[in-house]
């Protein structure tokens, strides 16, 4: 049996220390919804270094790009933060598998609390392949 895997590792800047402290709250405190899961439990969130302002954002095993995605959202709101951010994941499988290998990137707008764009190799590959232009 094959186990599949996404991983990332990645950074936001909430500003101040004092910001990065509260967003460390909101996440330990992060409610269960209806089915008993938390935003937080796609990831792993910590500070980048002592009286860091950047909030290294991580999985441990294997984690959920909608559920960082979530929460840097909830930070854009909380902090007014603004500007673009975005980050990288990689799909993997423990064993060869076809199509369990790839990966994707987001972009995420922080002013206007959305996600603006993605990408997927997967998708991007298919495309590719069909003859599409692999540069559009």
């Amino acid at each position: 049996m094959a186990d599949y895997f996404t991983h990332f590792s990645c950074v936001l800047d909430v500003g101040t220390y004092e910001n990065a402290t509260r967003a460390l709250e909101l996440y330990t405190n992060e409610p269960e919804d209806s089915d008993g899961f938390r935003v937080t439990d796609g990831f792993t969130l910590s500070l980048s270094g002592e009286c860091s302002s950047e909030l290294w954002i991580h999985d441990d095993i294997s984690g959920d790009p909608e559920c960082v995605i979530a929460f840097v959202l909830r930070c854009a709101a909380e902090f007014h933060l603004s500007g673009l951010w975005g980050f990288e994941y990689a799909n993997t499988c423990s064993r060869p598998r076809l199509e369990a290998f790839g990966g994707g990137a987001h972009l995420i707008d922080l002013g206007a609390r959305k996600s603006v764009g993605w990408t997927s190799t997967n998708e991007w590959l298919a495309s590719a392949l069909e003859g599409d232009d692999p540069d559009a």
